[in-house]
């Protein structure tokens, strides 16, 4: 008898060892959430704890340098881990879509969802306090185990670090644990297109 793994669900993981723009990213964002008043009224209009740039900035890395080097470390890890999903993209290459801020302040959460429109989906982690929540992702066949007994690893976690970068195909569910520490979370989210 033979038993067979079929159509696995790849997650990347790796580090921005670069402290210094690590550093700088934590200070750009900072800086934003005191200054983006779009982005503070849409965060606390859609009840996000703490202040997102995701519905109002969509030119970051133009904005700022350090944003800039960021996305040039994130193209060399997008190219990576299409590679090692067998994407077969003809000679082209996955491109930044979007790419947002996230400062999660102590008690906030982000529900399950996926990121349409795009092909990999990914965060990278800019300051990390312990106990600020762990990046929860489900098994995309969840929805279709329909009379299926109850199983193991169902739901992964995948703890963050400062410089941590997760990707992932960007149909794949997820969601972010609440932040129980006592300060801010930070990180930038992004999204690839073909």
């Amino acid at each position: 008898m033979a038993v067979r793994s079929l159509f696995p669900t790849s997650f990347y993981e790796d580090r921005i060892h670069d402290e210094s723009l690590i550093g700088e990213l934590d200070e750009s964002v900072r800086a934003l959430a005191m200054d983006d008043v779009a982005g503070k009224r849409w965060s606390k209009a859609h009840g996000y704890r703490g202040y997102t740039s995701y519905a109002s900035l969509d030119d970051l890395p133009q904005r700022d340098p350090a944003f800039a080097d960021l996305k040039r470390h994130l193209d060399r890890h997008v190219a990576r881990f299409a590679d090692a999903c067998g994407f077969q993209l003809g000679g082209r290459r996955l491109k930044l879509d979007s790419l947002w801020v996230n400062l999660l302040r102590p008690g906030g959460t982000h529900s399950g969802h996926i990121h349409p429109h795009s092909v990999v989906s990914g965060t990278t982690y800019i300051t990390v306090p312990p106990g600020s929540g762990a990046l929860r992702l489900e098994d995309p066949r969840l929805g279709l185990m329909m009379a299926a007994p109850p199983r193991d690893d169902v739901f992964v976690y995948a703890e963050p670090a400062a410089g941590s970068i997760f990707l992932w195909e960007s149909w794949l569910r997820h969601e972010v644990m609440p932040n129980t520490a006592k300060s801010d979370r930070i990180s930038i989210s992004f999204n690839y297109r073909w």
